[in-house]
């Protein structure tokens, strides 16, 4: 288990989203004394007793005032962090105010393809600018562990992999966001799947992830390191479709296979994420979070893809495919153009 210090309030700075709710959850029921900041926009599902104060993180001097009229924080949890001024904001926020600063980065921080897997918190921090996720976490990494060294934050970077969990449209498939793709599966209608399908894409249910930034809290071990936390069942895309695919009681997926830049072509807004982050393996090895932080993997796939789709179709949530012809439009452009390749070989 992890070397806790004593750390009494905590401020998270989202604390509705689906990790930070998971988060908020733990330390709540660890006896914290919780304190979110948010614009109030996503309905909170954090229960217990906590306090929010109200306002934007983009609005740079209003958010520093407001950090600076609320005292000090033994320890800062920064979920909605995601550009080099706003890391320079929350620098300026909290130098001398907290005892701790933990930065929800992403394991998108590395270079893609890395040099061997799994990838370790060693590995080449060098994102394609095409992919601008993750090079600007990247940026805001170098920002804050300067600031470390500099004695100004005493900074923890937690890198997520892919995070998913009741409460948000967090299901992905290779045209990106969006769910219907699982009503395709009840359907028994064809999925796409980019390249061979057989890339690797783990993932982790936000209650597994939440343990690990809780588990950073005033743990001196964590300060001026990087963690992984990303999903430990090793999932092709194959895989991962299959595992809802039993999560909803559907027959095993018929795949249409398109390669990634085919996709791309077809597709260039919806196939993004495919062409700049799924069509790479997303190998991470956890051992320095099980270590420092107890981080485990405790919810397998299939049981944490049931209860999210449970969510999704509980609150309204769950797409028609029939909304989304699109789809099929690629499938059947795809099988027209190469069902003529024999032809034009003989």
């Amino acid at each position: 288990m992890p070397q806790k210090h004593p750390a009494e309030r905590v401020l998270v700075i989202g604390g509705t989203g689906i990790i930070s709710t998971g988060i908020s959850r733990a330390l709540i029921e660890q006896g914290y004394e919780v304190v979110l900041y948010n614009r109030g926009r996503t309905p909170s599902q954090v229960a217990g007793v906590c306090t929010t104060i109200g306002g934007d993180r983009k609005a740079f001097a209003a958010f520093e005032n407001q950090m600076a009229e609320a005292g000090t924080f033994d320890c800062v949890i920064d979920m909605v962090c995601y550009l080099p001024d706003e890391a320079e904001s929350a620098i300026r926020a909290f130098k001398g105010r907290t005892g701790q600063y933990v930065f929800c980065s992403t394991v998108d921080v590395y270079t893609k393809p890395a040099a061997a897997y799994p990838i370790t918190e060693a590995a080449e921090k060098l994102p394609s600018k095409k992919f601008m996720y993750g090079y600007h976490k990247a940026r805001c990494e170098e920002l804050l562990f300067a600031a470390h060294e500099r004695g100004d934050l005493a900074v923890t970077s937690i890198r997520p992999g892919h995070t998913y969990g009741e409460g948000g449209n967090n299901l992905l498939h290779a045209l990106g966001r969006g769910n219907y793709h699982v009503d395709r599966l009840r359907k028994g209608q064809p999925i796409i799947v980019h390249g061979n399908g057989r890339s690797f894409w783990p993932t982790c249910h936000r209650d597994d992830v939440a343990v690990a930034f809780a588990g950073a809290v005033g743990n001196e071990n964590a300060y001026g390191r990087g963690y992984h936390v990303a999903g430990e069942e090793w999932l092709t895309w194959e895989g991962y479709h299959r595992g809802i695919a039993a999560a909803i009681g559907a027959e095993p997926p018929e795949f249409v296979y398109i390669p990634t830049g085919a996709l791309v072509r077809m597709a260039p807004e919806q196939a993004m994420f495919t062409e700049v982050n799924f069509s790479y393996n997303n190998l991470f090895d956890n051992t320095a979070a099980r270590r420092d932080l107890g981080f485990r993997v405790t919810v397998p796939w299939v049981q944490g893809a049931r209860r999210t789709v449970e969510w999704l179709e509980a609150h309204g949530q769950l797409e028609s495919s029939d909304d989304f012809p699109f789809y099929d439009r690629i499938i059947d452009a795809w099988q027209k153009a190469t069902g003529s390749l024999a032809n034009l070989v003989h």
